[in-house]
Parts: C-alpha cells; sequence; structure tokens
C-alpha cells in the first residue's frame, strides 16, 4: 500500500511516498481503510526529532487522528464490524500505526462509529483536540455550574473545544487571546469574557473578573512559562491543568496557594498501554454532542491531500493558519 513516511527527523521536507506492507489484523485491532485525517502540533514535533522516545521505528507513518471505513475486524472485536464508518487516534507513536496511509491498524479501543452528520474530513478533525479538552475539563477540573473557569489559548484547537465543554457544564468561561481576531473566535465558540493578554496583566482581569479571589479553575493550553500567569490567576486552593510543563520554575507561589496542578498528556495511554479504553468511551460521547450539534469544530480555510503533506506541515509551521488543517486521502 502506498503510505506517506518519514525516514529521518527533520524538516517538512522528510516525507516521502513510499510503498510499504499493508498491515495485517490482529486480535483486539480493527484495519481501517483511511479516509481522512488532521495535522496536530504533535506531528511537527515528532517529524522535527523533538520527541525522539515516542517516534514511530522508519519508515514511520504519523498522525493520531483519522477517519474512515472498517475493512476487517480482528478475534475478539465485538463493536466494529466491516463497513462501518469510524473516527477515532489511532496513534502514531512508537509501535502504533499512523493514519497517512491507504489502511491503519487501530486498537478497537481507540476509535469509534463516525457522528452521522459530519463528513470524513469533519471527523478527522475532532479527535486529538477534544480528547485532550474532555480530559482536562470534564475528567480533572470538578467545575461546578456558575464557577468562573479561564482558558488560556482559547481560540486554538484544544483550547475552542475546552470553551465549549465548559460551557457545557454551566461555567463562566473567560479567554485569554492575543488580538481581535482570535477573540472574536473564542466568543462564537461560547467564551462569555475575551481578555487580551498582551494588553492586559493577570493582575489587572483578575481584580476585573473575580474582584482578586482568582478563577475557580485555570486550563493552560501554552503552559511553560505561562503557568507563572496561570498561578496568578487562579484562587487560593483552585486547580490549574496543562498541557505543557516543559520549563523550570519557582513553585513558591503555587505552595502558598494550595494550588493543585495537574498534567495533561493525551498520548499516555497508548504509550503506556494504560486506560486505552478511556479514549473509545471519550470519542463515544464526542459523536454524541456532535450529533446532537452542541459542539463544532474550527476549520482552517485550507486543506491539503495526504500527498500535500510536506505543505501542510510548512503552512502550519508558518503561523498564519487558523483552525484544524484537514488531510484528505488521495493513496
Amino acid at each position: 500500500m502506498k503510505a506517506m513516511v518519514i525516514n529521518k527527523t527533520g524538516g517538512p521536507d522528510v516525507f516521502e511516498m513510499m510503498d510499504i506492507k499493508k498491515p495485517e489484523v490482529k486480535s483486539g485491532y480493527v484495519l481501517v481503510k483511511v479516509l481522512a485525517s488532521s495535522l496536530n502540533p504533535l506531528e511537527t514535533k515528532i517529524r522535527s526529532g523533538l520527541t525522539p522516545a515516542i517516534i514511530p521505528p522508519f519508515p514511520a507513518v504519523l498522525n493520531a487522528d483519522f477517519s474512515g471505513v472498517v475493512e476487517q475486524v480482528g478475534e475478539g472485536v465485538t463493536n466494529f464490524k466491516e463497513g462501518d464508518e469510524v473516527f477515532g487516534y489511532v496513534g502514531g507513536v512508537k509501535d502504533e500505526w499512523g493514519s497517512l496511509a491507504e489502511y491503519t491498524l487501530v486498537d478497537k479501543d481507540l476509535m469509534s462509529l463516525k457522528p452521522k452528520n459530519v463528513d470524513f474530513k469533519t471527523a478527522a478533525m475532532f479527535p486529538l483536540v477534544s480528547l485532550t479538552a474532555w480530559k482536562a475539563i470534564i475528567d480533572k477540573s470538578n467545575i461546578k455550574i456558575h464557577d468562573k473557569v479561564l482558558i488560556h489559548g482559547a481560540a486554538g484547537g484544544v483550547g475552542h473545544m475546552a470553551v465549549q465543554f465548559a460551557n457545557l457544564l454551566g461555567a463562566e468561561v473567560y479567554a485569554t487571546v492575543s488580538g481581535d481576531e482570535k477573540g472574536e473566535i473564542a466568543k462564537k465558540f461560547g467564551a462569555a469574557h475575551v481578555i487580551n493578554y498582551k494588553e492586559t496583566p493577570v493582575e489587572q482581569y483578575v481584580n476585573e473578573y473575580t474582584g482578586g479571589r482568582g478563577f475557580d479553575f485555570v486550563f493552560d493550553t501554552i503552559g511553560g512559562n505561562n503557568l507563572l500567569n496561570s498561578f496568578k490567576a487562579v484562587k487560593i486552593d483552585g486547580t490549574i491543568c496543562t498541557t505543557n510543563t516543559r520549563v523550570t520554575l519557582d513553585l513558591s507561589l503555587m505552595h502558598s496557594k494550595a494550588i493543585g496542578l495537574k498534567a495533561l498528556f493525551i498520548v499516555l495511554p497508548i504509550l503506556t498501554n494504560t486506560n486505552r479504553t478511556e479514549i473509545g468511551t471519550t470519542l463515544n460521547e464526542v459523536k454524541k454532542l456532535i450529533e446532537a450539534e452542541k459542539i463544532s469544530i474550527l476549520k482552517d480555510k485550507n486543506q491539503f491531500v495526504f500527498s500535500e503533506i510536506t505543505k501542510a506541515h510548512e503552512y502550519y509551521e508558518s503561523g498564519i493558519a487558523t483552525g484544524k488543517i484537514s488531510l484528505v486521502s488521495d493513496l
């Protein structure tokens, strides 16, 4: 079968088309004819060599998000059958197949039936961002009705999904963004209040919106040095969840406010082979919300086909993309 692979790490031009062996179905797995995928920051990090511990063996087939049609099911698979339209989070790390190929082999616990009211291209945009936002907002937050929730990077892929989930829980959502265009995106997806972090210091918006008390929960999709802003923004005994802890920080403020800090690493179930069923269960809940039209996805104006994956990475790394970048199979 044809696949877009990398045989070394480097710039976007390391991708090449190759004929590789079609995966054979095995117990607990499903063989899927891939119709679409989408681009996430993780794939650019793997490609560039920033995450050597999780890169698949060369020739490596990348990309986690997928949608497609079940070709064959392995022994022990009872929840899917040949011909089912599905979407999910295949992996594309370590020993798990990625989706930039004609076919991919998917653990039955990492997928769900595709939402009936969206096409394959749209369905493939949801998995990673919805799983990450769900883990933070639904699983780790303990958000209650009328809680004040602050989301850093609210116009991003994970951020705009988190805004929608927090709204569904009845929270009052506050969004930090870098400018007016991003602010309009955050509002479109349900943010009640938008804060331009370039113009408004943390102390100012904490006083303005919480009376100096601090936010009940902070989801920091930026992380790194921005965690200091999250420490300042959250209330005493409040909780912060972040997708990025790769930074050296003085934790004195965290200790003095008794802040709870929760790290989020959505690839962990795949890398450690633990709690994989949570992914499929969550995707099924996401499917229901999509079909009920309670959540939607921000789509970039440009789309690419699999053979244009180099161009897709170049476009993403230009920094001008707004929304999820779709990839449609032409293999």
